[in-house]
C-alpha cells in the first residue's frame, strides 16, 4: 500500500482542522464531511488518519448517528498505532454504556433553529430592552465599601500563639537530641 502524497497530507490536514473546528462550533455535519474526507486522503492506517477518525467517531456520534459511530469504533480498537486503539476504546466504552433515564423536569428543551434562516433566527434573539428590569445587569453598579467601624480589627492573638507552639516544638526536640 503506498503512503499518502504530502500534497494529500496537507489537505488532510488541513480538513482535520475545518472539522475540528465545525464539531466545535457545533456544526456536526459540516464535521463529519471534513473529517470524512479528510480521513480518506490521509489514509486509514495513519496516525494522523487515526486521530482524523477519532475526531470523525465524535461528530458521528454529536450529529445522531450512533450505529456510524460505534462501527467506527470497533474499526478503530485495531488500528496500528497504540494511541489511537487506546483512546477508541475508551469513547466507544462511552458510547456503549446504557442511557441513563432522565426526569423530564431536570431538563430544560432548547428548540432546535438549524432549519431556520437568518431572519427567522433574529426573532429568537433577545435585546436587553426584552429582558426584565430587575434581570438586567448594572453596568455602574460599584460595590459598597465595607464600613470598617463595624469590623473586628482588633488582634486576636493567633500568630503569637502559633509562633510559641512552634518555639516550644522546636525547643522540646532540641532538648530531646541533647
Amino acid at each position: 500500500m503506498t503512503s499518502p502524497s504530502s500534497e494529500k497530507i496537507a489537505q488532510a490536514e488541513s480538513l482535520y482542522a475545518a472539522g475540528q473546528l465545525a464539531f466545535e462550533r457545533g456544526n456536526y455535519r459540516d464535521a463529519v464531511l471534513a473529517l470524512e474526507t479528510g480521513s480518506r486522503l490521509a489514509g486509514g492506517a495513519t496516525l494522523l488518519g487515526g486521530s482524523i477518525q477519532l475526531w470523525l467517531m465524535n461528530a458521528y456520534s454529536a450529529a445522531g448517528r450512533q450505529a456510524d459511530a460505534i462501527a467506527l469504533g470497533e474499526k478503530l480498537t485495531k488500528h496500528p498505532d497504540v494511541n489511537v486503539r487506546k483512546q477508541s476504546k475508551r469513547v466507544l466504552e462511552i458510547l456503549q454504556a446504557p442511557q441513563l433515564q432522565r426526569r423530564a423536569d431536570w431538563l430544560t428543551p432548547l428548540p432546535d433553529l438549524s432549519a431556520l434562516d437568518e431572519s427567522d433566527r433574529a426573532s429568537f434573539s433577545l435585546s436587553q430592552a426584552d429582558l426584565p428590569r430587575k434581570s438586567r445587569p448594572s453596568l455602574s453598579a460599584e460595590p459598597k465599601p465595607e464600613d470598617l467601624s463595624q469590623m473586628n480589627t482588633g488582634d486576636n492573638g493567633f500568630l503569637l500563639a502559633a509562633i510559641a507552639l512552634v518555639v516550644l516544638t522546636l525547643g522540646s526536640l532540641w532538648w530531646l537530641r541533647g
